[in-house]
């Protein structure tokens, strides 16, 4: 199996979406949440001379639970491991 075929398949977990303020970009917005995904954070703008230009971070929930999980393991596997003493 190729490699490009398995990242289809695999749902990213943050997609930050750009593109002119007009229908298409909202509907892409509203797209990737009925596919699951929740906001981050507020858009950005910026003016090109021409277009107002959007962007939008999305990201899936699920991503942000198993990115804490892995921190809070990490975090006390660490302090199992601290023995009080700094090191300085």
């Amino acid at each position: 199996m190729r490699r490009e075929h398995v990242r289809e398949r695999i749902p990213l977990a943050y997609r930050l979406i750009t593109g002119p303020d007009d229908r298409s970009f909202c509907e892409r917005i509203s797209a990737a949440l009925q596919e699951g995904y929740v906001l981050h954070g507020g858009p950005a703008v910026t003016f090109n001379g021409a277009n107002v230009i959007c962007a939008q971070a999305v990201i899936l929930p699920q991503a942000i639970a198993t990115s804490e999980a892995a921190v809070a393991t990490a975090i006390e596997a660490a302090e199992l491991e601290f023995d009080g003493e700094s090191i300085a």
